[in-house]
């Protein structure tokens, strides 16, 4: 017994009294940063890539050896047996292969959502003739002259920037996590999730940028083939002829309030989310509801933010708006509150749609899985 105690203290002295940051912090993929828990991964889907972390306070447990007194820091339970690298590489992939197909599988209500959102700014460049009288009025528009497949359009910058940002948010929690050096404070904890936020948006910005303009490239008659782009890389290569690097750089200045208030909203409304998932335990719809409508919440604080990032992204090649605070003034003095939640309802649409996508998979995922337990 002597001899254990010893080791403990041996060892005790060459640790911080502090647990290192994996013990602190709980990633999950998306805008966060949004940040790996990859079972999870329908989260970042719902928050747009908002980070929500989880701080576990692992048991102290004191030693007394005479008059010195050594802490035991037990391992946390989620770090015992911990998998080999290879299998952990494993989760990653299908993590990045179940966001690529939830992604693909909600795209056409993501352009669609882009549409009405963009409709006022295209309206006024001359590339949309009127208003869409609704989300079913864009769509039959959309096939009608572009065909069916056009729904699709810009999925494959997205899906692009969906892979990278998770990518990244991997490294970053990599770094951060392998210095133990570091108090990690819960000040500290935030500012330093925050600005992972920021920086893994700054990466893939150019992508959600290419994204949003290839979306908004309509064919406004089925007898007018014409496109104002022709694939993600023209799209780079007119901007940065009429602007330059700033061009794909549009509006990012809103998205660092945008984060913010994400962050904010999400702090506030996750425990009661979490409480109403503890209420419907084991009811798998009453869940998803509950799922849609706080992913809504928090998308709906949000969305103005996000309308006035697009509709800058949507002046590059012809600037109007001199800044973020030009274009906030002009869409609300020429256009009212209301056109700050163009296509709003297109975009809860979209995730009750990815809610159910979700429910689905994972159905046909607990199927095989019973299917190779029984043939084993």
């Amino acid at each position: 017994m002597k001899n254990w105690v010893t080791r403990v203290s041996c060892r005790m002295e060459h640790e911080p009294l502090h647990p290192p940051i994996s013990q602190k912090m709980h990633w999950q993929p998306g805008l966060s940063f949004r940040h790996f828990n990859y079972t999870t991964i329908m989260e970042n889907i719902r928050c747009s890539g908002a980070s929500l972390t989880r701080i576990s306070r692992s048991p102290v447990l004191p030693v007394i050896q005479g008059s010195a007194v050594s802490v035991v820091k037990p391992s946390p339970p989620a770090f015992v047996g911990a998998p080999m690298e290879n299998s952990k590489a494993s989760s990653f992939i299908k993590g990045l292969a179940f966001l690529g197909v939830m992604r693909t599988a909600g795209a056409p209500f993501e352009r669609v959502k882009l549409l009405m959102q963009n409709q006022n700014e295209m309206i006024i460049s001359g590339r949309l003739p009127k208003r869409y009288n609704g989300i079913f009025d864009c769509f039959a528009t959309t096939i009608r002259n572009e065909g069916i497949l056009s729904l699709w359009r810009g999925n494959i910058a997205f899906v692009t920037a969906s892979f990278s940002s998770e990518v990244i948010a991997r490294a970053i929690h990599h770094y951060v996590n392998g210095r133990e050096d570091i108090e990690w404070t819960h000040t500290r904890l935030q500012v330093a999730i925050f600005l992972s936020a920021v920086v893994n948006q700054f990466l893939v910005y150019p992508l959600n940028y290419a994204g949003t303009r290839m979306a908004n490239d309509v064919i406004t008659s089925s007898n007018s083939r014409e496109r104002q782009f022709n694939g993600i890389f023209d799209v780079y290569r007119k901007t940065l002829k009429s602007d330059g690097i700033a061009g794909v750089y549009r509006g990012f200045n809103v998205m660092i309030p945008k984060i913010a208030v994400l962050r904010a909203v999400t702090a506030v409304s996750k425990p009661w989310q979490k409480f109403l998932l503890h209420h419907f335990q084991g009811i798998v719809l009453g869940r998803a509801v509950v799922n849609t409508f706080y992913a809504s919440c928090r998308s709906m604080a949000i969305y103005p933010l996000d309308t006035v990032i697009r509709r800058m992204m949507m002046t590059s090649g012809a600037v109007k708006y001199r800044h973020s605070l030009h274009a906030i003034t002009c869409i609300f003095y020429n256009e009212g509150v209301k056109s700050f939640y163009s296509g709003a309802k297109a975009q809860i649409l979209a995730l009750a749609v990815y809610q159910v996508y979700g429910l689905c998979l994972r159905y046909v995922v607990g199927a095989l899985r019973r299917k190779n337990t029984g043939d084993k």
